[in-house]
């Protein structure tokens, strides 16, 4: 058992699913602020779809009920 743990993230993954590595590490991967932004932009569009479908049904709701 070895202290330290394995830097080597690829390990038997297959060389063609592997990224592209540039000088400094992997080519097209998000940086930090990118990956922050997709997630605030996935939080707001499950809200807005949630709206939708919420908006949609009271909708039907009340061509259903007659109101």
């Amino acid at each position: 058992m070895t202290v330290f743990s394995d830097l080597n993230l690829d390990g038997d993954v297959p060389v063609r699913a592997r990224p592209d590595y540039g000088e400094w590490g992997p080519n097209a991967v998000d940086t930090t602020a990118q990956k922050k932004r997709h997630r605030v932009y996935a939080v707001i569009a499950f809200i807005v779809a949630v709206a939708v479908i919420v908006g949609a049904g009271y909708f039907w709701y009340r061509i259903v009920m007659g109101y």
